[in-house]
């Protein structure tokens, strides 16, 4: 199994050393070529104004929708999920998105980076024990399609409560928050099941 990070922006440092710790083959991917021979790609955290716009620069959107309409797993944290969605409120116009996934997202829901938070939430697919979650200027699912599971919801959080943060949708998974930035493995290794199972 091989998985690439993307690595144009962002966080995508803390994902390869998750992944290196469960012993997968992980590699960082900054251009097309990088990605022919992957099993699953995950798009970090970062910017994601920024990170859209080198997609387009370094000519990477169209090769991994390619990867999604062959079913290979691909997963976006924070940036990341506002990359795969179909629409983003609130974003620049214009702003490049891969609009691959049937969730439409708000960004930086809870507003500037002194907003940022962390809490434990229940995510049910990975077991009992609660996940400690990292939001950083974290982005907000508004709406999901008809195909989209909900994985996670925000407990007590304000206006926030009950919205969804955590989604799959076939081979796509997509989080608001940050398990890289944390000892969990468990959102890393659920990926990895997903990756297995698209094989």
């Amino acid at each position: 199994m091989k998985i690439g990070v993307l690595a144009l922006q962002g966080d995508f440092a803390e994902h390869l050393a998750m992944l290196r710790r469960l012993n997968v083959a992980a590699t960082p991917v900054r251009l097309p070529a990088q990605l022919a021979d992957l099993d699953g790609l995950i798009i970090p955290g970062g910017e994601s104004t920024t990170i859209g716009k080198l997609l387009v620069a370094y000519d990477l959107s169209a090769p991994i929708r390619q990867m999604v309409a062959e079913g290979k797993a691909v997963w976006g944290t924070c940036a990341g999920m506002i990359l795969l969605a179909r629409e983003a409120v609130d974003g620049i116009p214009g702003q490049p998105l891969l609009g691959v996934m049937d969730i439409v997202v708000r960004r930086n829901a809870f507003g500037r980076q002194v907003e940022s938070f962390e809490l434990d939430i229940s995510v049910p697919a990975l077991g009992e024990a609660p996940l400690h979650a990292v939001f950083i200027r974290a982005p907000l699912i508004e709406r999901v399609g008809p195909g989209v599971q909900v994985l996670a919801r925000l407990p007590a959080a304000g206006a926030a409560e009950g919205r969804s943060v955590a989604v799959r949708q076939g081979n796509l998974l997509a989080t608001a928050f940050h398990p890289e930035l944390t000892d969990d493995l468990r959102f890393h290794q659920y990926f990895l099941g997903i990756v297995a199972g698209s094989k």
